[in-house]
């Protein structure tokens, strides 16, 4: 099952895609996605959310009082750098497109009112490429486990350490317990 998050300003908008994405498949390349919607009319509401559970799509209006799209979806892409993102406008806006595939990656630009073929089909592209980006990395893991004769736990630490230096220090007491602050060490 795939997790989407839905956030537009408008409750009717969210409601109407909700019912969309339930009634209608989502496919691409043969495979149907099941999916598992959740809406969200404040953006900062949505990022709390993100921040608490992973989802595999974000979807986004693009004009919205708080926050617009773009930001919304440049703030997920941090807290969530493997979901996908599509942007929904009713504004033809050629300088929103440029700035949302250069700051945030989007995979698809959505216009509103939108078809629902084409909706349907921009979601299941945009979950089949994540699908396919994480299975390539996964590939490329494996490849270079195997040419530096490495497990998958080391490989997974040298992930964490690139992400967040240090975290993979771990100061050990001598009971086996894990010292969080080598001040508080245990006496013998």
């Amino acid at each position: 099952m795939s997790r989407v998050m839905l956030v537009d300003d408008e409750e009717a908008i969210l409601k109407s895609l909700k019912r969309i994405l339930r009634l209608a498949p989502c496919t691409f390349g043969g495979k149907t996605f099941t999916l598992d919607v959740e809406t969200y009319t404040s953006p900062h509401e949505a990022l709390a959310a993100a921040r608490r559970d992973d989802y595999d799509l974000f979807i986004s209006d693009y004009r919205m009082p708080i926050m617009d799209g773009i930001e919304f979806l440049k703030a997920t892409k941090e807290i969530q750098p493997d979901a996908a993102r599509l942007i929904l406008s009713g504004y033809a806006d050629l300088n929103a497109l440029v700035r949302a595939v250069n700051e945030v990656g989007i995979d698809r630009f959505i216009g509103k009112p939108w078809n629902d073929y084409d909706l349907l089909s921009a979601i299941g592209q945009a979950l089949a490429h994540r699908e396919l980006l994480l299975e390539n990395r996964q590939l490329a893991n494996l490849v270079r486990m195997e040419m530096a004769d490495t497990t998958p736990e080391q490989v997974e630490a040298e992930r964490l350490e690139a992400i967040e230096p240090g975290i993979t220090d771990v100061n050990w007491g001598p009971d086996g317990s894990v010292i969080l602050d080598p001040e508080f060490r245990l006496k013998d």
